[in-house]
């Protein structure tokens, strides 16, 4: 216990030699975000100090409680953005610049996160086996015709989980029970693997549809050898309740602890302006938050569609919930 005390206050100390700084915690991977904290440094002069963590952020953070170097957090999901909330980590920020940047559904209402960039859940189909127009919402999924035929990664997921919640907020427990079930019963094989996983089964013929992230058709396009099974789907933006097809975000937060807090707003204001938006999405095939930022070409020719407006926080709120659903009809079993 004492070499890990010592070790965080090693580290805080390093990170906090030079004024002008800001420390991130970070679960996005060094290659997408560094181009765009180069650029922040560049405009501002304050270093950019990033810690990359995988897994087990709160965690660390929660152990070095007030002495935690970390100014800003950056991470995927509501899920992870809801969660550092509710464990006391974050601090809630006021800019006219963030709420003029970052629409009302995509931040929280208490400012204590703000999103970034948006991907959409959405349904990968077979080009060669599921016709135009043939499924154009969620809750066609647990329809018969599907039966042995849809593919997904874990129920438990962190994108299902929310796609779970939001189903859940517009239907109620029974109805969404009842569609869990109706999709577990039309699986063609018992959820495995990631989104590309998924686009790489309706490839091989395995299944005719699956859930996905919309940003993960760019990464394949992008990979030689995954190309292939890109060019086998289509992009269907699937509605809900007729509302709009459910989406999630990336985004930030301000540390509770942050040892530089003006430095941390300058740095989440920035993430929220022109450069950063077109960097962030332009770099993982994302959406922008930032209504001024068009979508790179790429995401624009999958084509336009409505986006869900219910705001984030509801659905966080029905998480455990969804999960509880999740785990009663055994989906994954």
């Amino acid at each position: 216990m004492k070499n890990i005390i010592l070790a965080t206050l090693l580290s805080a100390a390093a990170l906090s030699a030079n004024a002008q700084e800001v420390n991130i915690y970070s679960s996005r991977q060094p290659e997408l975000i560094d181009p765009i904290l180069e650029a922040f440094t560049a405009q501002t002069g304050i270093t950019a100090n990033v810690v990359f963590l995988k897994k087990g952020m709160l965690e660390r953070m929660r152990a070095e409680g007030r002495r935690s170097p970390a100014d800003l957090i950056l991470t995927t999901d509501i899920a992870n953005l809801d969660a550092a909330v509710q464990a006391g980590l974050t601090q809630p920020v006021s800019s006219e610049i963030l709420t003029q940047n970052i629409p009302e559904t995509y931040r929280d209402a208490a400012g204590q996160w703000f999103g970034l960039t948006s991907r959409a859940r959405i349904l990968y189909a077979s080009v060669d086996r599921v016709a135009e127009g043939e499924i154009t919402s969620y809750e066609q999924l647990a329809d018969p015709e599907w039966q042995g035929r849809i593919c997904t990664r874990s129920g438990t997921h962190d994108y299902n989980i929310a796609l779970t919640a939001a189903y859940l907020l517009q239907h109620g427990e029974g109805d969404t029970e009842a569609w869990l079930t109706g999709v577990k019963d039309n699986l063609a094989r018992r959820p495995q693997g990631n989104d590309r996983a998924q686009v790489k089964a309706i490839w091989a013929g395995e299944c005719d549809i699956a859930i996905g992230n919309t940003y993960y058709m760019g990464k394949m396009l992008a990979d030689p050898e995954q190309a292939e099974w890109a060019n086998a789907v289509r992009l269907i933006f699937p509605t809900l309740n007729g509302l709009g097809t459910h989406i999630n975000i990336s985004g930030m937060a301000m540390s509770k602890s942050a040892p530089n807090p003006e430095n941390a707003l300058l740095l989440m204001e920035f993430l929220s302006g022109d450069t950063a938006q077109s960097l962030y999405a332009e770099a993982n095939y994302e959406y922008p938050l930032n209504a001024d930022i068009a979508p790179s070409a790429l995401v624009a020719s999958w084509g336009d569609f409505t986006p869900d407006p219910t705001p984030l926080s509801e659905i966080a709120r029905l998480r455990g919930a969804a999960l509880r659903l999740v785990e009663r009809v055994d989906f994954d079993g």
